[in-house]
This record gives C-alpha cells, sequence and structure tokens, in this order.
C-alpha cells in the first residue's frame, strides 16, 4: 500500500483512511469493545501512518473523545497516526430530551452540538477537538465541515453571500494554523461538489473530500473536468461516500435518505444496481470492490475514505483499495450503460 504526497505538505496518506462516525454512535450505540476492536483492525491492517477522518458533528463530539481514549489505550505512538478533524460544531450541554441536531441520527449521545463556523468559531472547534481527543493526539489535517450545508440555510443570494462569508473567515483561521505549523494541511469536504470548487477558487487548499459525487454510478464530465483542474494545480482529493450510503452494496439508504422503487427517479435506481449486481455475479466480482477500485480510476484520486460500524468488515474495505477487477466486467459495464460511454479514465 503505497502512501501518497499531499502536495509539499509533508503529509502521506494511504490508498483508505477511516472515517469515525460509528465511533460517535451514528444509528447505533456500539459498546468501547466493537468501537476498541474497529480502531485496532485499522490500525493492523493499513501501514503506517494510518488515517482517520473525524468531526464535531459525529455524535456531538463522542467520536473524536472515544478516538483518542483509545488511542491511548492502545499505546499508539502520535507519529504512527494521521488524524483529520472536520471544523464547524462544537458540542454543547444538552438541554432537551434529544439533540438539536439530525434528529434521529446519533443514538444514545450525552451532549449537543452547535454549528460555528467563522474566524473565532472555526478557533474554538479547533481547540474543543483537540481537548475531546485528549491533547495527545493532534489533527494535521483540518477542514471546514459541509460547508454546503451550511450555505443551504440561505434564503436569498444577500444571506448565501453573508453565510459564504463567514466560510471564507474559518478559512482564514484554519491558513493561519497551517502558517503556524499547527496543522499540516486544509481541505474541504462536502457532498455538493460545486460548492467545493466556489470555495477552492477563494481559498489555497491542499486537498478536497468528494462525497457522492464521483462514484460508478454517478460521475458527470464537469466534475471530472474540475477534478482534472485540481490534479494538475497539486491538489490532492480523497474520495468518500462511494456507495451512495450503502446503496450501491445493497442498502436502503440512497445518499442518507431511505428509498423504495415508487418514483421514476428511484425505479431508475433500482434497475441500475440490480443489472449492476448482475454482471458482478457474471465477473465473480464483489460490488463493492467495484464501487472502490471506480472511484480511484480519476487521476488525482489518492485516497478512498471508508466507514464501518463492523470490525469484521475493516480487511475487505481494504481489501477493496488492492484488488483487480477484469477488463471485461468494465467493458460491459459500459456497454450495457451503467458507465458513461466517455468515461476516459478505465
Amino acid at each position: 500500500m503505497e502512501h501518497r504526497s499531499i502536495g509539499n505538505t509533508g503529509i502521506k496518506l494511504p490508498p483508505v483512511i477511516f472515517g469515525t462516525s460509528a465511533l460517535g454512535n451514528l444509528y447505533s450505540a456500539l459498546g468501547d469493545e466493537i468501537k476498541t476492536g474497529i480502531v485496532k483492525e485499522c490500525l493492523s491492517h493499513v501501514p503506517k501512518p494510518v488515517v482517520f477522518d473525524s468531526a464535531g458533528k459525529y455524535g456531538a463530539g463522542l467520536a473524536l473523545e472515544k478516538l483518542g481514549e483509545i488511542l491511548q489505550k492502545l499505546q499508539v505512538a502520535p507519529e504512527d497516526i494521521i488524524i483529520s478533524n472536520k471544523l464547524g460544531w462544537l458540542r454543547t450541554p444538552l438541554l432537551t430530551p434529544e439533540p438539536t441536531f439530525e434528529k434521529g441520527v446519533w443514538v444514545d449521545i450525552g451532549n449537543d452540538a452547535r454549528q460555528s463556523i467563522g474566524y473565532e468559531g472555526i478557533l474554538e472547534c479547533w481547540e474543543q477537538g483537540n481537548a475531546l481527543l485528549g491533547n495527545t493526539f493532534k489533527p494535521q489535517l483540518v477542514s471546514v465541515h459541509d460547508p454546503d450545508e451550511y450555505l443551504g440555510k440561505a434564503r436569498n443570494e444577500e444571506e448565501f453571500n453573508t453565510l459564504f462569508s463567514h466560510i471564507l473567515d474559518a478559512y482564514k483561521a484554519l491558513s493561519v494554523l497551517r502558517s503556524q505549523g499547527k496543522a499540516k494541511a486544509i481541505g474541504v469536504g462536502a457532498k455538493n461538489w460545486k460548492i467545493i470548487q466556489m470555495i477552492t477558487r477563494e481559498v489555497d487548499l491542499d486537498w478536497v473530500m468528494f462525497a457522492n459525487s464521483m462514484t460508478i454510478y454517478r460521475h458527470p464530465k464537469d466534475l471530472l473536468d474540475f477534478m482534472e483542474k485540481l490534479h494538475k494545480s497539486g491538489v490532492a482529493i480523497i474520495n468518500s461516500a462511494v456507495f451512495h450510503a450503502g446503496f450501491l452494496t445493497g442498502g436502503d439508504f440512497f445518499d442518507y435518505v431511505r428509498i423504495k422503487p415508487d418514483s421514476d427517479e428511484n425505479r431508475s435506481r433500482f434497475l441500475w444496481r440490480e443489472n449492476f449486481f448482475s454482471i458482478c455475479k457474471k465477473f465473480n466480482v464483489v460490488p463493492a470492490h467495484a464501487c472502490v477500485q471506480f472511484a480511484l480510476t480519476p487521476p488525482g484520486v489518492i485516497s478512498i475514505s471508508l466507514n464501518t460500524s463492523n470490525p469484521n468488515r475493516v480487511k475487505n474495505n481494504v481489501e477493496s483499495v488492492a484488488c483487480k477487477i477484469p477488463e471485461g466486467f468494465w467493458k460491459e459495464m459500459v456497454e450495457k450503460g451503467l458507465i458513461n460511454k466517455e468515461y476516459p479514465h478505465l
């Protein structure tokens, strides 16, 4: 597993990095033994440094807290890991029966969270995140968490411009952390890749993370053109959510929304998946492996971010970035119209 550089930052990432939302009780409250098992498996199957992607939003800081606690328990040396902390949410006291953010998503968490994006707000998130990690492990990669969702609150153009100015102020703070050597590389992650494009016009980024965007199911030409531009300018690309929240591997959720074949759009998604599974069976290809291998094909993609709530799945996730897919599989996917005929990177 060859680590690849993020520009001249001194940071090298392996081809798979590990999301930590399960440590924050995403959809279910896992026991500490299972959470420890997940981290232990991640450390066992990828050459050092191993990369963990976390956020103050995950369980209102619970994921950061558990990650730091488990790394300490396992006596992991700080130089053997890289932590990415997506900033923008602050832990606050839980004053209501249920957390007020992302209701129904986080289970059995003891705190609430509020969004805090701006110069001072991001620095506060940075300090709190370090404290939650235990101050032994510091994030080397930092970013503003889901700026597309933040901008989605705007009701008109004036509000949009105001919220965007907050995001730019947040990046000014991150740039200071980078210039002081406290953080090594700054980036952005979002589900709406066009917001990433907007931010790159204004901010000198080291890396970007696309979610639900460049996948075997969805790979628009204008996104590929943008990725090519990023690659040529030396910005590293991390691809994530390449299963569309598990739908492409048999799940009920598409981009984090439960769907049924009850509309033309949804029926087309189920039909695509049925045909995809059929071709996978024909060529003896694991669907998840095909999704990951396709997501790695564009130039500039150095890592795939994968998530699991099951320690036994970690090894399979790692294998998915190292496996080989038969050429005949890709050819039939294109011939059957499941991959765009104009896709240039197979």
